[in-house]
């Protein structure tokens, strides 16, 4: 056991007093043990949203600063000063002077014993999808009024008073039903109790005709306890400021999709099925990418043999291939393609929306088979351009690869950001000899391992890598399955991928894959569909009845 300390990155005692010094605590009333875990900084230039809403994310990118302390004591400070490391200043010492509203967060950790023989300390996700500012135990300060610069000499004091809450599962209605189950797998795994989950979207006349079974769209995304693709009977509401970076992409750009969602399901003319939303949170993030991974556990057993049989043994789902498939964009693209790459003849199909990286000799702009390096691209001699890495549809850069990479390098220490690059490295990366996550390139430098890279082409998750490797046994069960698009203007280059995905499966034979793929009207970015969702539900419909077996009749579930 460690002693009592607040564990901050040694700093010279010049380096320390270039800038302020916040000592941050937490009384015996908010947590009676010490705390190891991560204590986060965060300053804004208004109070409204807090300040602990506007920073620390892809998207959300006010002033952060973050340092692991180890077994902290109640009361005990951990001290954050000039050297300690930030984003997007590198350090709190180049913050400049000023007024400004302050906040802090303690990320807690639990420490696990995995079953691979590595003891190490991560957040253990509260059902809340990896959201520190949010995750049920994480402790909150108050928002404090601090002045940056010259006269700034004291430190200032923020206590760690508020134990955030439980999480509130929304009720089930006549449309919406919640799911949350133990899963064994993950479990031993861990060594700690994990879960699994999903939210059911019901078809109308559910309840009046208990003698239909249906078919179902499993879909892949986010952590979110919402409503698949949002559904909802209101029409939409104005987002919601505390949701932060890539997830407030997801969210606020279906809440207008989920009202046109409902007005479809409800019709007399609309084709019924099931829609449900995986619930798969991880220690690394908030989405498990629905696959086995030597860092997340077995994922993607435990969704394929405890959820998916606990659902369809709930509700009426048709227990045929035909009947069962996929759709999901970003993550939630990705997710869709190897499930249904994996699992040829268990799923009738998969709408892929914009995937995050499904060839990764395009990790973005990022060869990461070749390229040495992911901050600046190969080859050049006199200059050396930043490599982006988030744009806005007409082209300008908005975040850069080294930007993001300093980032979630003060966000956690160990790959234990939450963010998105690291989750990737999580998924589909070796373990490292300390247990964490091995990293695919150096957070300060972007050298990349190239070891990192073959690793995660051997291990199946370049998928399209997989689709070439594997093509004459699962190419029969894939033709005419797989539907693709992503915007020409993605903003977070992911169309680069697709593209590569598209000249191999273009080239197929013995079977041609029959794959669709589209890429809209110019300047389409992340996020945007090429249909409503009731026009992708009436075109999975028309696939699923064309696909079923002799004698299955769909007049039951098709029009009813």
């Amino acid at each position: 056991m460690l002693a009592a300390c607040a564990a901050v990155a040694v700093a010279s005692p010049a380096a320390a007093q270039r800038g302020p010094v916040f000592e941050i605590s937490f009384p015996a009333s908010a947590h009676q043990g010490p705390i190891t875990g991560r204590v986060l900084l965060f300053l804004s230039d208004d109070s409204t949203p807090a300040p602990r809403f506007k920073g620390g994310a892809l998207g959300a990118n006010g002033p952060v600063f973050g340092a692991d302390v180890s077994q902290l004591a109640p009361n005990a400070s951990a001290r954050l000063d000039g050297a300690t490391h930030g984003f997007p200043f590198a350090t709190l010492g180049d913050v400049p002077p000023g007024d400004y509203y302050a906040q802090a967060v303690m990320n807690v950790y639990t420490q696990v014993h995995r079953a691979d023989g590595h003891t190490i300390w991560v957040h253990l996700d509260q059902w809340e999808g990896q959201q520190y500012g949010d995750s049920p135990g994480n402790l909150v300060s108050g928002i404090a009024r601090v002045h940056v610069g010259k006269g700034s000499t004291s430190p200032t004091h923020l206590s760690l008073t508020t134990v955030l809450p439980p999480i509130q599962v929304p009720a089930d209605t006549k449309w919406i039903k919640h799911i949350k189950i133990q899963s064994a797998l993950l479990t031993k795994f861990w060594g700690h109790p994990m879960y699994l989950g999903a939210v059911v979207l019901l078809p109308k006349g559910y309840d009046e005709h208990p003698d239909v079974s249906y078919p179902v769209d499993y879909e892949q995304d986010h952590f979110s306890l919402a409503p698949p693709y949002h559904f909802q009977e209101e029409a939409a509401q104005p987002a919601d400021s505390n949701v932060v970076g890539h997830r407030a992409w997801v969210v606020n750009l279906r809440r207008v999709e989920g009202y046109k969602l409902y007005r479809d399901w409800t019709s007399d003319d609309f084709p019924r099925m099931l829609m449900v939303t995986f619930l798969h949170p991880t220690p690394y993030f908030d989405d498990s990418y629905a696959v086995n991974s030597a860092n997340d556990g077995p994922y993607g057993d435990a969704i394929m043999t405890e959820l998916i049989p606990y659902i369809e043994s709930h509700f009426r789902i048709i227990h045929q291939p035909y009947a069962r498939v996929l759709s999901g964009g970003s993550t939630g693209g990705w997710e869709s393609l190897a499930l249904q790459v994996y699992h040829p003849d268990f799923f009738g199909g998969a709408w892929v929306y914009y995937p995050d990286p499904i060839d990764f000799h395009q990790w973005a702009l990022i060869d990461i088979y070749k390229d040495p390096n992911a901050f600046t691209p190969p080859n050049a001699k006199w200059v050396l351009p930043e490599r982006p890495m988030f744009r806005s549809t007409d082209g300008q850069v908005l975040i850069t690869e080294r930007q993001l990479s300093q980032l979630e390098a003060v966000l956690g220490s160990h790959g234990r950001s939450a963010e998105q690059q690291e989750a990737w490295e999580a998924v589909y990366g070796p373990v490292g000899e300390d247990g964490y996550p091995k990293p695919l390139w150096d957070k300060a430098t972007g050298a990349i391992d190239h070891s990192v890279a073959e690793y995660m082409r051997d291990h199946g998750f370049d998928l399209t890598a997989y689709m070439q490797a594997h093509w004459s046994t699962i190419g029969p069960q894939l033709v005419g399955k797989l539907h693709f698009y992503a915007g020409d203007m993605d903003n977070f280059y992911l169309n680069m991928a697709v593209y590569r995905a598209q000249a191999f499966l273009d080239s197929t034979t013995s079977p041609r894959a029959e794959a669709t793929f589209e890429y809209g009207r110019p300047m389409k970015g992340h996020g945007i569909r090429p249909t409503t969702t009731g026009e992708m539900l009436r075109a999975m419909a028309a696939q699923i009845a064309r696909n079923a077996p002799g004698g299955a009749s769909t007049e039951a579930w098709h029009y009813r």
